[in-house]
Formats: C-alpha cells, structure tokens, sequence
C-alpha cells in the first residue's frame, strides 16, 4: 500500500489526467442519455477550436483570464488562504485600466498602456489586500470577506463607469485608445482578439513558481499557509505574509481585468451581474492543482472547452450548457481522488504481476 501511494504520489499528473477522461466518459453518458451523438459533439467542439485560425486565437483569447485568476487562486491557497474574490479583483482591475486608459489619453500609447496595467494590477492587489488585513489584524475569514468585496467590487465599477466614463444614452464607457492587442499576430489570426495579456499571464506563472518556491519571502509565505502558528513560533510575521500574499494574489487577478479592457472590449461595460472570471478561476486553480504549471494547462483545457461549447450546439444541436457538466465532473473527480485512485488501483496491480512473471 505505500508503494502504490508512492507510485500515485510521483505520478501526480496521471491523477487530473485520468479525471478529464472520466469527465469526458460522464459528459458522453449524459448526452447518450439525452438522446445526443456525444462523438458529433466533441468533434464539433475541437473543430470549433481548431477549425479556423480565427477561433483558435480566440480561444488563446478565452483562456487568458482564466490563466490570470487560476494563479489568484492557486498563489492564496498555497499560502494557506482561500481568494473567493478574484472576481471582485478583476472588476477593481477593469476600472483601474479604465479610468486611466480615458482619463489620460492623450499621454502617448508606449506610456499609457503600461501605466494602465500597473493602475489594474495595484488595485487588484489593494483590493485582495483589504481582506488579508482583515484576516491577519482581526481574524475574520476570508472566504467570507472575499464574497462580499465581490458585491462591493460590482457595484463600486457600475457607479464609477455610471457617473466618470458612460456614454449619454448607452450602457458602457467611452473607448478606451490604449490598446494591448497583438497587432503583428492578429492578421496572422483573421483578426482575433489576441492581446498581450497572454504573455503577461505566462510571466505571472514564472513568477508564481520562482517566488514561491526559489525565495525566502516565498518559503516564508509557504510555511504560514502550512502551519502559521509554527511558523509564528520560527519568528516569522504571519500577518505581514498573510496581507502580501493576498496582495499578490488580488494583483493576479487584476492584471486580467486589464487584459479584457485594454486587449478585447477597448471599453467597460455596466454589468447588470459579476462576470465570473473569478469564480471560473477557482475550477481551474483546483484542476491545475494550484500548481503554476498545472493552472497554465487547466486554463487550456478549460479556454478550449468554454469556447469550443458554442461549436457543440451549431455544430451538433447540443447544448453548450452539458459542457459545464463535464467541466463539473473533471473538477469533481479531481476533488474525490479516491474514485481515481480506485480506477487505477486494477491496472497497477497488473503492471506488476507481469513485472514479476
């Protein structure tokens, strides 16, 4: 029995793996039972992913901001906290980016668009920053106070785009003329909606990993999300960790709200509802294992299936909603890994037997 939890503790990869295949096996059960071709359906999803090179760059376009709020997620928990508010934190980024992006375009576009990333990715972080002040000088959780935030968040971006930056007689705010579209590969793409954001959104995962896990400022932050009051004992500050963890992961987070004002819309709507960025991000984080690299490749699958959903129901009559359901069944198979462990537990064992003959 330790061997095999040894074998299943190396190849911690074969775990999600073998999930996304039973989602897929559930999704295929439920479409049979609906009365669906589940083989038109998935094929009809890839082809909408991969069949132009427009929907393929946006579906690079889908996964950015679920790569963003996956890190947000994946950077609080290993830290020890739980961020419910990525979503609220991608709000407080849009209208940082925003603001800035109207409020100061005339300044040249080389200045503009950095300043406005960094205005999204500060607030971000202060915003995050709010809950883990009140974590560490109160105590009060912050699964609790991230939810609420997340309200605050709507409402605080409605009334500012409502009274600062709307548009007489329209729902949105003015254009915003910075821009960080990847004008040299949108040609390349049918003119898809790739923008910069992705390569930050990759930098941020090198950054997730060297600080984390190549830092002192990093093994500190671990150690307090494995056992603050040992790390309290080692004379490290739990509450200074808590507060800069939060900070780093609201900035993660902001940094998407950026990408999708200054690199898709070029303008900020009034949302009658939170978007859910943040609250897909917490999938990806528990898919990718709140792991950088596993986030990176959660945020794929998960860009891949959200957009490719659409080419289910053109393409097969079936509705892009039986996507959540697979999207729920890999998340629910990640999160029982028991059921996993049971469905390779047969082939190992046989592995072995012929080892042994």
């Amino acid at each position: 029995m330790n061997k095999l939890k040894k074998i299943f503790a190396g190849d911690s990869y074969i775990i999600p793996l073998v999930a996304i295949i039973l989602g897929f096996l559930v999704g295929a059960v439920v479409m049979l039972i609906g009365g669906y071709d589940p083989i038109a359906a998935y094929s009809a999803l890839f082809k909408r992913v991969f069949g132009s090179p427009y929907d393929f760059g946006e579906a690079i376009r889908e996964m950015t901001p679920l790569m963003f709020t996956g890190l947000a997620v994946a950077f609080a928990f290993r830290s020890g906290m739980f961020n419910i508010g990525a979503d609220g934190q991608v709000l407080i980024g849009m209208t940082a980016a925003s603001v800035i992006g109207i409020k100061l375009s005339g300044m040249p576009t080389f200045l503009l668009v950095p300043l406005a990333v960094i205005a999204a990715g500060l607030f971000g972080g202060l915003w995050a920053g709010i809950a883990g002040y009140l974590k560490a000088k109160r105590g009060i959780n912050e699964v609790i106070t991230t939810i609420m935030l997340n309200w605050i968040a709507l409402y605080l971006a409605n009334y500012i785009v409502r009274n600062f930056l709307l548009i007489p007689g329209k729902n949105r705010s003015e254009d915003i003329p910075a821009s960080m579209s990847m004008t040299f590969l949108n040609s390349l793409f049918d003119n898809a909606r790739i923008h910069w954001g992705t390569v930050l959104a990759l930098l941020a995962a090198v950054f997730f990993y060297v600080y984390l896990w190549k830092t002192k400022q990093g093994y500190e932050m671990r150690a307090v999300g494995f056992n603050p009051h040992a790390a309290e004992y080692a004379g490290m500050n739990v509450g200074r960790n808590v507060v800069k963890a939060m900070f780093i992961s609201g900035a993660f987070a902001g940094l998407a709200g950026a990408g999708e004002v200054l690199g898709v819309f070029h303008y900020q709507s009034v949302f009658a509802a939170s978007p859910g960025y943040g609250f897909d991000g917490i999938a990806v984080a528990l898919l990718g294992l709140t792991h950088p690299l596993g986030v990176i490749l959660a945020s794929i699958l998960y860009g891949m299936l959200t957009y490719g959903s659409a080419g289910m129901s053109f393409g097969a009559d079936v509705p892009p909603e039986l996507i959540r359901i697979v999207i729920g069944s890999i998340i629910f198979f990640i999160a029982a890994q028991g059921i996993v462990r049971w469905v390779l537990k047969p082939f190992y064992f046989k592995r072995k037997k012929e080892k042994v003959s």
